[in-house]
């Protein structure tokens, strides 16, 4: 099983790992160790690069399959050998965007889940912008700019963001844990990973985070639509 080391280190731009296997239908390699990231709960996956001596390797795209990360390499480079030596380097510049993106929308979801009671029914992110559903049957303009105030005071608040690695027992005694309308963490996973904003959130979560919520920045709502009688989507941007 591939060694995620982001999950307790989201701050590590490179490592030293080896290649396990290859699949060349789709020209990806499998890793025994990473920093990049390969997707879910919404977060897109990092690119990077595979480094060797004689060889640079641009990974476009990464993808978790039953517990291993695969990393896709560009088609214009040739596949490094098995048991080959490389280095692991995420591209630094998006990945901390998405880091503030991710971590933003821990502050939205536990501002409204903690001011209105409202569950997440969704969610998507890219860097520096992203949206969110909930269970929220009026939305107006004048709510909006209250929320918005709200996220921004816990911007402000600098409040650490704290990462463990939990037994699954542990971790459901924890009181709302998983915020979405429906849990999706499948019965096998033996060890949940929560990611907690001191003093507004505690989730279930697999993504990377800023360590303090101020390094999110300013964050503005710029749009809101109604999805449904009780499904309400807020569109939210971070400053550059």
């Amino acid at each position: 099983m591939t060694e995620l080391a982001y999950q307790l280190d989201s701050y590590l731009q490179s490592i030293e790992a080896r290649v396990a296997a290859l699949d060349t239908e789709t020209h990806a390699v499998q890793l025994d160790r990473t920093v990049i990231y390969p997707g879910g709960g919404g977060q897109p996956h990092d690119t990077g690069l595979l480094e060797t001596p004689s060889q640079t390797y641009p990974v476009i795209k990464a993808k978790k399959i039953g517990g291993e990360a695969w990393h896709y390499l560009s088609p214009e480079t040739p596949l490094p050998a098995v048991g080959n030596a490389v280095t692991v380097r995420v591209d630094w510049p998006r990945r901390y965007q998405l880091m503030r993106t991710h971590t933003a929308m821990h502050i939205l979801c536990g501002v409204i889940y903690r001011d209105f009671g409202a569950h997440v029914t969704g969610g998507d992110m890219d860097p520096l912008k992203g949206r969110m559903d909930f269970e929220f049957e009026n939305l107006s303009r004048d709510l909006i700019s209250v929320i918005e105030e709200a996220v921004n005071r816990e911007v402000e608040a600098a409040r650490d963001v704290r990462v463990r690695i939990l037994p699954r027992e542990e971790a459901f005694q924890i009181p709302d844990l998983i915020r979405t309308k429906i849990n999706l963490l499948p019965p096998e996973i033996a060890e949940i990973r929560t990611v907690e904003l001191v003093g507004l959130d505690l989730q279930a979560d697999g993504g990377t985070h800023v360590a303090n919520t101020r390094e999110v920045g300013r964050m503005r709502i710029v749009d809101y639509k109604s999805k449904g009688k009780i499904n309400k989507r807020i569109y939210v941007e971070m400053e550059d």
